[in-house]
């Protein structure tokens, strides 16, 4: 347990510390290695004896192993000299190094998998392979990404606000990611927002952590035993985190009052109406489809359109929600999967079981491939029943 709290502690440390470093002339790509091992020496003594100061402990051991990889004799008096500055203490210093760490990271320059990946390196505080490990990638890889990106960052410098918007959409990839192997990268998406949320008073952010709370409050009810998907409509909802639920509905309300909408309120809002229907059969389509309205607005998203569609055949009849589909790529994730259902549920089932089987064979994911061909087998069982 003594452990785990101090692993919990580090991560939470990383953030100031880099920053700290990286404000005292310490190139970002160098700073970080030295931060690592740092954490590594912390992993190694702490157990034993843990500093008063954690956080000036972690300092002072990444600035010397930061001065131990300089090579040059006068840039090495110069940042000892710089080491001896006090670094600013209190909260604010605190949440103003982590905002800052956040918008270099979903820096514009990087692709959208780089920022996640230096996200969780940086600021989440996770190593290289349980990284790698999330994203199903060889660590090598991991660490090419993660290095290059790196690279890209160092010197840059954020004069002018950050983009919330872009890391926002970070933070939104990691939590969609799921979790694979000892690292869930949904509950750290959720640490990780938190902490932005109270770096930063955002109604996105604040959007985005009531959508992740609610998505999260269903999550043990989302599979079967055997590892099976567990349809919305068909899910135990008793087994649903009702705490969890009231918390990201509280945060949603006090975002919207702001009345400063955005697309992750508008998907939490969608969450939220799912969220408080007792039973399937009492969800309120209608209220649905008009979020799903000001989400199209917002996004113009052909993946948006597609869940309307849903949420319009449920809300209008499976006919509407066909003609919903209108003028959307086949090609779409999804699209097989939705108009196979719609169709099934206008009765025709050939139709619906086709299309099902195709969607299974397109599938990336094992989960949503065995769970669309049962869908497939159980309506050609049917017919030649």
């Amino acid at each position: 347990m003594r452990n785990a709290l101090n692993e919990t502690l580090l991560r939470s440390l990383i953030p100031g510390v880099l920053a700290i470093l990286v404000r005292r002339g310490a190139d970002f790509a160098a700073a970080e290695d030295a931060v690592q091992e740092a954490l590594i020496e912390a992993l190694r003594a702490w157990p034993g004896d843990q500093p008063r100061d954690p956080k000036g402990w972690l300092v002072t051991v990444a600035w010397r192993r930061f001065l131990d990889a300089t090579r040059s004799e006068a840039s090495r008096r110069r940042r000892e000299d710089l080491a001896d500055q006090e670094p600013e203490a209190g909260p604010a210093t605190s949440i103003d190094d982590t905002l800052w760490l956040y918008f270099l990271c979903a820096h514009p320059s990087l692709s959208p998998a780089s920022a996640v990946a230096l996200t969780l390196r940086a600021v989440g505080g996770l190593t290289t392979r349980q990284i790698a490990d999330a994203y199903l990638v060889p660590e090598a890889t991991m660490a090419q990404r993660i290095s290059r990106a790196k690279r890209t960052v160092s010197g840059a410098r954020l004069d002018q606000p950050g983009d919330v918007a872009t890391v926002v959409r970070v933070l939104y990839l990691v939590f969609n990611e799921g979790y694979t192997g000892d690292v869930d990268l949904a509950t750290e998406a959720i640490r990780l927002t938190r902490q932005l949320a109270t770096a930063i008073d955002h109604p996105e952010v604040a959007g985005l952590l009531a959508l992740m709370l609610l998505h999260q409050a269903r999550r043990p009810a989302r599979t079967a035993p055997d590892g099976s998907i567990v349809p919305l409509a068909v899910q135990d909802r008793t087994r649903w985190d009702t705490a969890m639920i009231a918390e990201g509905v509280e945060i949603l309300q006090a975002a919207l009052a702001r009345d400063r909408l955005g697309e992750f309120q508008a998907q939490a809002a969608i969450a939220a109406l799912h969220a408080d229907a007792p039973v399937a059969g009492e969800t309120d389509w209608v209220q649905i489809v008009e979020w799903y309205d000001e989400l199209t607005e917002l996004t113009d998203s052909p993946v948006v359109r597609l869940n309307r569609a849903v949420a319009v055949g449920e809300a209008d009849g499976p006919r509407a929600g066909l003609a919903a589909l209108a003028g959307l790529d086949p090609e779409l994730p999804r699209y097989l999967a939705v108009a196979a259902y719609l169709h099934e549920r206008d009765g025709d089932r050939v139709t619906a079981a086709r299309m099902y089987a195709e969607a299974a064979r397109k599938a990336s994911h094992l989960a949503e491939r065995d769970h669309l061909t049962r869908q497939a087998a159980r309506l050609n069982t049917s017919a030649n029943g």
